[in-house]
């Protein structure tokens, strides 16, 4: 794994992430603050919790710590999770660029909320991140899907192929 290869992944994350963020404007308000019987409830707490899970990520990654938590509530519009979520890409990119090839292969210590001690490696944490997201896009992807507003096609090789027709 390579710089340039997170940060193909980190690109298509954030096209990802765009895909979805566009539509959740197209649905109302009520759609968007429903529940739902996924692990973070409906639409607005999936997406928050993937960008709070990027965001945790990206200030472990960074000796920060962890943040305070980002409650659902606070995105009363998609809107207001859209341009918090562009901060957020802005930082993490702003984080890969400083990047080398051999950052990648650095230890990433640090201690989760409930005391255990972890140990892994940076690239290999990087995946995880985007990997997460995709996880719980998908599940955005279906809420967004029963309310007539897919997001269409997400699949890494989407996102490829408009690269190279780019």
């Amino acid at each position: 794994m390579n710089i340039s290869d997170i940060r193909l992944i980190f690109d298509y994350n954030y096209w990802a992430n765009a895909k979805l963020l566009n539509n959740a404007h197209e649905v109302t308000h009520e759609q968007y603050v429903a529940p739902a019987s996924f692990p973070y409830g409906g639409l607005r707490g999936t997406l928050v919790h993937i960008l709070e899970a990027e965001w945790s990520w990206r200030l472990r990654f960074q000796g920060l710590g962890y943040g305070d938590e980002l409650l659902p509530d606070i995105f009363a519009t998609p809107e207001q999770l859209k341009a918090h979520w562009k901060t957020e890409e802005n930082a993490m990119r702003h984080f890969l660029d400083g990047l080398t090839d051999s950052d990648l292969v650095r230890h990433v210590r640090y201690t989760t909320l409930s005391g255990e001690v972890r140990d892994r490696i940076l690239w290999q944490s990087l995946l995880h991140v985007a990997n997460h997201g995709t996880q719980h896009r998908a599940e955005a992807a279906a809420l967004l899907t029963e309310y007539g507003r897919s997001p269409g096609d997400i699949d890494l090789n989407v996102f490829l192929d408009a690269q190279r027709n780019a």
